[in-house]
């Protein structure tokens, strides 16, 4: 029986921000090459890097384990691993210098081994995965197990270093209906580790899910390397099946789906709700929508009755124009009317905003910042526009490019091309719209009496009205600052000093 050791890079350790967050969700995408591995008759030995010290631990993995086969398939429904982290990446290296360093045979997949293939296989990987790989390591097992002499050539779905080139072969079709796949291995993880952790943290267990894969929107700064435009959707039947299962092996309070676009189909909602209804499940969940989607009749009473406790969107920006510069296919009255909406039936509203787009200044900067305080969403997630290869905004700005062409962690907040201000504007603008939102939400609890209300919430409204104009002010200073050094900057160097 072929022995096969599956991981990934991905260490929650390595990205403090996160870290110090502690909600650990397992790697769902290893957790599927698990189970096809095993469907395919290899006996699979699982290595969970998500809770690990350091890489160390999977040295002494593959010495305990001594596998055949060696498969770092990276979580593709992590939208980290698509951004691919620098730091992940150099723990992806190790692992293939570790893996090899044992006589294993190596395949690596996901988002960044799609686009960047020659950097694995340089790194000493013998076959990079491209696009969805649940088939092609189905193939990969299968010729190991026939000629587990004879080394892996031309395999379809694979790039692969021959004659001292990278060959990079045409991709295998996408899996059309996800229920083929079965469940993740669930068992092959410690999932009562995570449970203990999530409640010793914050008190519940939420664990994570995949109802669909791909997103087939043309938001142009969105990288697509495993599914393109596609769009794959699970059966409800099939997803209130695995939700009862995990019921039964673990009892989480909370799911987080992970789908970029959860539930997109007409009436897939309304029929989960309804096979959740019939199957005795009440499990809240959160997800992520759009709000056009949002807007569909009849939507959101779809949600709330499937148990959705939050939904995320990614509304970006508060100025028409920059959603229009981002092909995102949305207005800001959407944006406001979904935040109405979801209100209305009591599911809270996640925003995910994005500054330093090009064609981005201050006044864009102002509106992004007064839809906050129009709407007051219940969280909100910043980032910095992130240029990804096989993107319009990528071709757009890649003569722009820096040095740094990654982010060595989520908090990162690195501009990695010339944006409209430098990196330091925005990490103080990431902590100057926190701050505003929060001031904002603790005016609006003293605001309905039109009262100060207790001391305790005046002095909380103080607090934040102070921290507000710290950042307010600062951020002045550093747009001016930012504006001067661009002004010298376009000074010829042959411009004689006066």
């Amino acid at each position: 029986m072929l022995r096969v050791a599956i991981g990934q890079a991905y260490h929650l350790k390595f990205d403090p921000k996160l870290w110090d967050r502690m909600q650990p969700y397992a790697p769902l995408g290893s957790l599927y090459a698990a189970r096809v591995a095993r469907d395919n008759g290899c006996e699979v030995y699982f290595h969970d890097s998500m809770l690990s010290e350091s890489v160390d631990d999977w040295a002494r993995f593959l010495e305990k384990t001594k596998p055949d086969l060696v498969v770092l398939q990276e979580d593709n429904f992590n939208y980290l691993s698509k951004m691919c982290l620098a730091r992940m990446r150099e723990a992806a290296a190790r692992m293939i210098e570790d893996a090899r360093s044992i006589g294993a045979y190596t395949v690596v997949g996901g988002s960044d081994v799609t686009d960047h293939p020659e950097y694995y296989l340089n790194k000493g990987a013998h076959l990079a995965m491209q696009g969805e790989s649940e088939r092609t390591l189905v193939e990969v097992v299968r010729r190991i197990i026939d000629n587990p002499a004879d080394p892996i050539t031309a395999l379809r779905g694979t790039a692969a270093m021959e004659s001292s080139r990278i060959i990079i072969h045409d991709r295998q079709p996408v899996i059309k209906k996800p229920d083929v796949l079965g469940y993740p291995a669930w068992d092959l993880v410690d999932l009562e580790r995570y449970k203990r952790i999530w409640f010793e943290t914050h008190g519940y267990y939420s664990i994570n899910m995949v109802s669909t894969r791909g997103c087939p929107y043309s938001c142009n700064w969105c990288a697509k390397p495993i599914w393109g435009q596609g769009y794959q959707s699970r059966t409800p039947e099939d997803v209130v099946a695995e939700m009862v299962f995990l019921r039964g092996l673990v009892d989480p309070d909370h799911i987080w789906f992970m789908d970029d676009i959860f539930g997109l189909k007409p009436r897939w909602i309304k029929h989960f709700a309804e096979v959740l209804n019939d199957r005795d499940i009440h499990i809240p969940f959160k997800c992520l929508s759009r709000a056009d989607l949002l807007l569909r009749p009849g939507e959101v009473k779809n949600l709330a009755a499937s148990g959705c406790e939050t939904v995320w969107m990614g509304a970006e920006s508060g100025s028409q124009k920059i959603l229009d510069a981002m092909d995102k296919g949305i207005t800001v009255d959407e944006i406001e009317q979904a935040r109405q909406a979801l209100q209305e039936v009591n599911v809270k509203t996640g925003f995910f905003i994005q500054f330093g787009y090009p064609g981005e200044g201050l006044e864009e900067i102002r509106q992004t910042l007064a839809l906050l305080r129009r709407t007051l969403p219940d969280d909100m997630g910043i980032s910095v526009s992130y240029p990804l290869p096989g993107t319009k905004f990528f071709e757009n700005v890649k003569h722009q490019l820096r040095e740094q062409t990654n982010w060595a962690d989520s908090n990162d907040l690195a501009m990695l091309f010339d944006g409209p201000f430098p990196t330091y504007f925005y990490r103080c603008l990431h902590k100057a719209a926190h701050a505003d939102l929060n001031l904002f939400r603790s005016w609006k609890d003293l605001h309905p009496t039109r009262r100060l209300g207790s001391l305790k919430r005046f002095a909380r409204v103080f607090y934040r009205f102070c921290r507000w104009l710290w950042f307010r002010i600062g951020l002045l200073f550093l747009a001016t600052l930012a504006r001067s050094r661009r002004a010298m900057e376009q000074i010829p160097d042959n411009v004689p000093a006066p």
